[in-house]
């Protein structure tokens, strides 16, 4: 294989690009971005006094085989010295929140928070666990995820911590959202074992087998729950960039939005605002609305099943003030829909990052989510809705909930279109489709990316490793 092209300079992108560019089978890489930036959704800020706001992805958990394969990744491109780590002992770890009642709650972590019963919940969610074992196994193929865990643990914990998590995991609607696609270990537990609690005590089989490196296996010896960047999760991206530019078997190109994809006879005819590229394979990790819109009119079948994938759109805004505002220490609170629609949570930066922190004085770095599948509901349009309206937003919910009695003194509000793909009931049925499609019509063609496989960092890293590897064989 002499060329490979990819389509898309996010994370997804550019993992794949290094994963092609350590095949001895592939001559060149060509990786096509559509702006000026690479990096996609991996987006910091950093201040000139030092000071570090993330735009979108703040931490990455190291835990199962793809967070050890990401880790693997950042050692290679030598950022292993920038790590900030978090462990599980950290408070950011052990103290996490829900905003209910205009009160915030602290979830319930260990035992001993398991046995007891913890407002808002109305028993101890031991009492959950126990009764789940006993629970008949369900018959459909796929399941909302509030339906699953209703089921299974009971209404209250769907209706409050379910709804809260996947507000903040998906800015989605947990109602809407397939349990098989967004938590693939819950669904394969209840089907190898019967039982969520089961399946995680004794395995639910397709866990993939990762070889940890030194940076992993630390991770391991120090219980990390996550980790970030010193200069930002926008540094991981950039470090790929450099190192794909130093490998001498790649070609970043920017400002190259891909219009149109013809096949020929020796693979594909990509134009794009700069010309046209010719690739022996193609390998997209554009959002699949933006891949659809791309493909010739003789592919409508694929491009139909692309556009029926649907995407919500968050509102990021960075706050930052003066002193130290914080009533709890921890992670960050989630929001129940039934308390607030339109903010999702905030994320308390300062606690697991202090060293993001403007060096001069005492401050306060916060995170507010924002809109997600409530957007346009909540905010209108988002190619309408106003900064400031939304800073507005977001600054009264960190009044309210935080108790914060003056303005920040300093922000950003950063709107991410269309950022985070919707997994609804019999998303893994179209994945499947797709991919059918493409073996059977023997298209040189891959599909990567937050689109299909898992919307987290660690899926879309992963799933560029998977790709090259069905098409070249393991990497080196």
């Amino acid at each position: 294989m002499k060329t490979v092209a990819v389509l898309g300079g996010g994370i997804g992108g550019l993992a794949t690009a290094y994963y092609l560019s350590k095949s001895p089978q592939v001559a060149k890489v060509i990786l096509l971005e559509s702006s000026g930036r690479y990096g996609g959704w991996l987006w910091s800020t950093q201040r000139s006094d030092g000071a570090v706001f993330e735009h979108g992805p703040r931490g990455i958990r190291p835990a199962g085989a793809v967070g050890l394969n990401t880790l693997n990744l950042v050692q290679d491109i030598g950022l292993e010295n920038e790590i900030l780590p978090v462990p599980y002992s950290h408070n950011a770890s052990k103290n996490r929140y829900l905003y209910v009642n205009e009160k915030l709650h602290k979830m319930p972590s260990g035992l001993w928070g398991a046995l007891q019963t913890v407002s808002p919940f109305s028993r101890p969610i031991i009492h959950s666990i126990a009764k789940e074992i006993l629970v008949k196994k369900g018959k459909e193929d796929d399941e909302s995820i509030h339906s699953f865990v209703s089921r299974r643990l009971g209404k209250e914990l769907a209706d409050i911590a379910i709804d809260s998590l996947c507000r903040g995991v998906f800015a989605g609607d947990c109602r809407r959202l397939s349990v098989r696609s967004c938590f693939p270990p819950l669904y394969r537990a209840e089907q190898s074992r019967g039982s969520i609690v089961l399946g995680m005590l004794l395995g639910s089989g397709q866990d993939q087998a990762v070889r940890p490196g030194a940076l992993a296996k630390r991770s391991q010896e120090e219980s990390w729950a996550q980790w970030s960047l010193l200069r930002g999760m926008g540094s991981l991206p950039e470090g790929l960039a450099d190192w794909l530019q130093q490998s001498g078997k790649a070609q970043l190109c920017s400002e190259a939005a891909v219009k149109e994809m013809h096949l020929s006879s020796s693979g594909w005819e990509i134009q794009t605002d700069g010309g046209t590229i010719s690739a022996d394979h193609v390998i997209s990790a554009l959002p699949a609305d933006a891949l659809a819109s791309a493909l010739p009119p003789a592919l409508a079948p694929l491009s139909k099943q692309a556009q029926e994938i649907s995407y919500v759109t968050v509102a990021v805004v960075n706050l930052e003030y003066q002193g130290a505002i914080l009533p709890v220490e921890g992670f960050g609170h989630l929001i129940p829909s039934t308390e607030n629609k339109g903010v999702l949570g905030v994320v308390y930066d300062s606690v697991p990052f202090p060293q993001h922190n403007s060096p001069k004085g005492v401050t306060t770095r916060l995170t507010v989510m924002m809109g997600g599948a409530w957007f346009q509901e909540v905010f209108g349009s988002p190619d309408t809705v106003s900064e400031e309206s939304l800073l507005a937003v977001a600054t009264q919910a960190v009044r309210a909930h935080l108790g914060a009695g003056y303005p920040p003194s300093w922000s950003k509000v950063a709107l991410q279109k269309n950022c985070i793909p919707q997994y609804y009931l019999g998303h893994w049925k179209r994945v499947e489709s797709m991919r059918r499609y493409v073996a059977e019509k023997n298209l040189p063609l891959s599909l990567v990316g937050s689109s299909y496989d898992g919307v987290s960092v660690n899926d879309v890293i992963n799933s560029g490793r998977v790709a090259v590897e069905q098409l070249l064989g393991p990497t080196p």
